[in-house]
């Protein structure tokens, strides 16, 4: 069942974190793609403003390749980890952010994840995402779109230790697959344009010119 909210949760949630995966090579995009130009400014930049303007404490950012010339892109006020399996898949970047939070942000109750490739996640979205595991009590809360059940998705506490157990390219949409009649579900059919290509970057661009 596909459950949506009209009232999104307002205040500040410091028991429940954000962890952005920005640690791949882009390597279908030929550069970083985390530095493209989107809306007046970087894909990080965009994603960590999304992040940092909704209700959740703390923000942390895992990156990895090209950690140097992305790390200056980011706030200070934003918690950043380098993650130096990068190369091994987005498995040991989930990994090297929960275990970050479980060590350094003891008293977290939940985790978002989310990439810095889908250009409309909003602070809006993610709030739903809080207000459905609050008002269902849901282990998990994930994004669904096109038969898509993924990312940005909400994971209890519980999840923290099989979270952690994923390696190489197994990402979080493993467990929402292997946990599926756990999991709640907030429509998000722009979670669908992700930003792997040129093609995937011009087609976004284009989208957000033909709404402005």
């Amino acid at each position: 069942m596909t459950l949506s909210t009209a009232q999104p949760v307002r205040k500040k949630e410091s028991s429940i974190a954000i962890i952005i995966l920005a640690a791949g090579a882009s390597t279908r995009m030929g550069k970083a793609k985390q530095l493209l130009e989107y809306n007046g400014r970087s894909l990080i930049q965009h994603a960590v403003e999304v992040a940092t303007a909704s209700v959740c404490h703390p923000v942390i950012v895992v990156l990895g390749a090209y950690c140097d010339r992305i790390k200056p892109e980011i706030a200070a006020s934003v918690k950043t980890i380098e993650n130096p399996l990068w190369h091994q898949g987005m498995g040991t970047s989930i990994r090297m952010g929960i275990e970050t939070l479980s060590r350094s942000y003891s008293q977290t109750e939940a985790a978002i994840l989310m990439l810095c490739d889908q250009p409309f996640v909003s602070p809006h979205l993610i709030e739903q995402l809080i207000d459905v595991y609050r008002t269902t009590s849901a282990p998990i809360v994930a994004s669904e779109y096109t038969q898509v059940i993924g990312v940005p998705a909400l994971f209890d506490r519980s999840f923290f230790t099989q979270l952690t157990a994923l390696s190489g390219d197994m990402g979080a949409r493993k467990i929402i697959q292997k946990y599926i009649r756990q999991v709640a579900r907030v429509s998000f059919p722009q979670g669908i344009i992700d930003i792997d290509t040129p093609h995937d970057y011009s087609s976004a661009i284009a989208k957000v010119s033909n709404t402005n």
